[in-house]
């Protein structure tokens, strides 16, 4: 129901309708189209182009459409995970992701120097990628101290920013100053409607189920980051 072409093509209020949708999917199912309208503060007349994006005619098929795809989801909870990281190998097999990730590798391969950024998780990516790409003799290094001096012109160099939500604050300031020193800046996040995808170059996104622990710790699987990582990689080597 909810498919690599469909989450692209929502703009920013529609990605809200989606978020909101996926936090409420039990009371869905009971709410009028103005009462969604008044949770997630839109129109009700966006709710409508966000069911039509979906393949439905208006609200009311949506919510049909939206039980089947909840008890659908049911009986595969058991292979959730599988599913997830399934769906993202043929997202990724699309002709529209391959354009994707030739427009990236061309970026990296005009670099002269490749510097990955993150925090917490995606920081620890960030190393392996870092890592990676020098292993496979392209020079590029780790940095994760949002303070970190940087002067005069880098536009001999590419930025790449990992970041599940897109709006980790440090990578967003990290990021940003790096575009005012005229590097190019690819982003990899879980969802492309979000503040460092908007700014980036390129952005690759992976669109799985954020998990939180306590709603403190992120758990989202980062598989795909590797898998995205090691392709881009490869596609240098």
């Amino acid at each position: 129901m909810f498919s690599y072409e469909v989450l692209n093509s929502l703009n920013d209020l529609e990605m809200l309708v989606y978020n909101y949708v996926l936090e409420h999917k039990e009371e869905i199912k009971y709410m009028t189209i103005r009462e969604l309208a008044e949770g997630v503060h839109v129109s009700t007349s966006t709710i409508v182009r966000f069911c039509k994006k979906l393949g439905c005619e208006g609200y009311s098929e949506f919510k049909v459409k939206f039980k089947m795809y909840l008890k659908e989801e049911k009986k595969k909870q058991p292979e959730t995970d599988l599913n997830e990281i399934r769906n993202f190998f043929e997202t990724f097999r699309t002709t529209q992701y391959q354009e994707s990730m030739e427009a990236v590798a061309g970026e990296l391969k005009k670099a002269e120097h490749l510097i990955f950024l993150g925090i917490g998780t995606s920081g620890i990516l960030g190393k392996y990628g870092a890592r990676y790409f020098s292993n496979l003799g392209k020079y590029s290094q780790y940095i994760e101290d949002p303070y970190y001096p940087i002067v005069g012109d880098m536009g001999k160099t590419a930025v790449i920013a990992l970041s599940v939500s897109g709006e980790t604050e440090q990578v967003i300031m990290m990021a940003g100053r790096f575009k005012e020193h005229k590097c190019r800046l690819i982003s990899i996040t879980n969802k492309g409607a979000s503040t460092l995808g908007k700014m980036s170059d390129h952005n690759l996104n992976y669109y799985v189920s954020e998990r939180m622990v306590e709603d403190e710790y992120n758990i989202t699987t980062q598989v795909p980051v590797v898998f995205l990582l090691e392709s881009l990689g490869k596609r240098l080597s």
